[in-house]
């Protein structure tokens, strides 16, 4: 009996040792994978779909970065519907037409109608008459106000400007534009309009072009004509005097593992900092030098210097978040320092794991962020993480589209009249790899393209072409039933004599800017979204997911 207790217990403590050993076996390898993909995982390149991250980045849920393949969205996208801020004029329809038509109905032309054949540019009722055939033909785009119009190059020709937004953009941004009219009358001796000419054709209503000279390391540099967007204003905002530099509140952060990585690895972490800054009330001291990963490069090489201007609004977020420029801020702290006996308060945090939650209360000038441990641990997103997401908000709204390639959008736009539609192609190593995606290639050569595309978009209309595909002439089959528009087909508005190469210029120190994979990512996909009809690939040019096979 004693013999067989023994032996039971002998089991018992073999089994508890066996599950024992295998449960601590299973938390080792978990733990071991989880390192591996932290370590290895890099977020997406932008690319591949035209489907919103709409809700990938708004939801808080889960803070960590989430692998999404779609083209990245921001601000001015996401945004509920605009309204007309506070103090802006309204947008010009069909009651306010009215209303100056009544305002003017007392005019006449000449005495009983005579010599109808002189068209006066400067009369109230052509503008009038301006404004509605433009209402009845650009239908997509917002007016928001006009210049007085001004002779074009023959008697009856007008030429008048007006600024205005696309309807789908939600942003209260204005672009501009400038057409030439010819002009006859109608009957009771009214102005009508006959004809209008293309995008930027009314060359007389333009703005005058002011000298710009690029300044810096670029001795070399031309001074040029160009016509300045007078609306952006990305200068760098100032402190001011050492008291109001000592009353305020800092959040700094140091550069982590975020540094060359994708694009969207960045704004995912940028915002996560910048969300900290809103929910402990302090000024985010941000450093507007970027590394563009090699993705997006000509050299497919990370290359650091990057202005975050070239791709961001900066205006806009120094009006919607409290920021400071890092060497501005850096300057202001030396100096502080140098003069005055007592430091600056600052509390220097060396682990993400101190949550924004236990930092609220902190009293310190400066709360000193350090990302110095190896990666994953040293990105910034992981302060939003766990319990940080339910109260870090990553402000989203505050990040819009850098205004200068928003106005290569515009005119990419105009110069189809805002009457298109868009097919977004996604090809290049996706579609070499037959594992995951083994019907994108076929799906996508140029004979699908043609036959899918004509159930779905009518013949000779504009087609805007969004693609990653470096082959230029892969799509002439297209052209055979569409007017074929591509990116490349518009390299003027980012050449060296565009308004976009010469004001990057002067934000670079005088020397040029190129043109890189990620601004087309921004170009291409805002006009895509600007198209009537949208075709995107893994929606309706293949039945592949967009993650690979089984992700659908």
């Amino acid at each position: 009996m004693k013999e067989l207790n023994s032996t039971t217990d002998a089991i018992g403590q073999n089994l508890v040792k066996l599950i024992s050993n295998l449960c601590f076996s299973v938390f080792v390898f978990s733990v071991l994978i989880f390192t591996v993909i932290a370590i290895t995982y890099q977020p997406p390149d932008p690319w591949e779909s035209s489907r919103a991250l709409t809700g990938v980045f708004t939801q808080v849920e889960n803070a960590t970065f989430q692998a999404d393949t779609s083209v990245l969205k921001t601000g001015e996208d996401i945004a509920a519907p605009w309204a007309v801020p506070a103090g802006a004029a309204e947008p010009i329809n069909e009651t306010v037409i009215e209303k100056s038509e009544e305002n003017f109905a007392s005019l006449t032309l000449k005495s009983g109608c005579e010599d109808v054949r002189v068209v006066n540019c400067s009369d109230p009722r052509l503008l009038i008459a301006i404004e509605k055939f433009n209402l009845k033909v650009f239908k997509s785009v917002v007016f928001l106000e006009y210049q007085i119009p001004v002779n074009g190059s023959k008697a009856d020709e007008c030429d008048v400007a007006w600024r205005f937004r696309n309807k789908k953009e939600k942003s209260w941004r204005k672009y501009r534009d400038f057409r030439r009219f010819k002009i006859g009358f109608g009957g009771n001796c009214t102005y009508e309009v006959l004809s209008a000419r293309g995008w930027h054709s009314g060359i007389n209503a333009r703005r005058a072009r002011v000298r710009v000279k690029a300044t810096g390391r670029d001795e070399n540099a031309k001074i040029t004509s160009a016509i300045r967007d007078d609306e952006i204003n990305d200068t760098i905002p100032v402190l001011g005097s050492d008291s109001a530099f000592r009353k305020g509140k800092y959040l700094y952060y140091s550069r982590g593992g975020d540094y060359c990585k994708g694009m969207n690895h960045y704004l995912w972490s940028f915002l996560c900092a910048l969300g900290e800054a809103q929910y402990l009330n302090r000024t985010f001291v941000m450093d507007l030098s970027i590394c563009l990963a090699g993705m997006h490069t000509q050299s497919n090489k990370d290359e650091e210097g990057k202005d975050f201007r070239f791709y961001f609004d900066f205006e806009h977020l120094k009006e919607v978040a409290s920021i400071v420029q890092e060497e501005e801020f850096l300057q202001d702290w030396k100096k502080w320092d140098r003069v005055h006996k007592k430091k600056i308060p600052v509390r220097k945090v060396a682990s993400y794991k101190i949550t924004p939650m236990q930092l609220k209360k902190d009293k310190s000038t400066i709360i000193w962020r350090q990302f110095d441990g190896p990666e994953p641990d040293n990105y910034w997103y992981r302060v939003c993480e766990g319990q940080a997401a339910k109260y870090v908000q990553r402000p989203w709204r505050a990040v819009w589209k850098s205004k200068r390639l928003m106005n290569i959008v515009s005119e990419i736009s105009g110069r189809m009249d805002w009457d298109f539609d868009a097919v977004h192609v996604v090809r290049g190593e996706k579609a070499q790899n037959k594992e995951l995606w083994p019907h994108l290639d076929a799906d996508t050569s140029p004979d699908a393209l043609v036959a899918k595309l004509q159930g779905m978009i009518q013949s000779r209309r504009n087609l805007y072409v969004a693609t990653n595909e470096p082959f230029y002439y892969y799509f002439d089959k297209l052209r055979s039933h569409y007017k074929v528009h591509l990116l490349d087909d518009y390299k003027e508005l980012w050449g060296n004599s565009s308004e976009w190469y010469n004001e990057t210029r002067l934000l670079n120190a005088g020397r040029s800017v190129d043109f890189d994979g990620y601004m087309r990512v921004e170009v291409d996909t805002e006009v895509l979204y600007r198209a009537k009809t949208q075709v995107e690939t893994f929606y309706n040019l293949t039945n592949d997911c967009k993650d690979g096979i089984n992700t659908c």
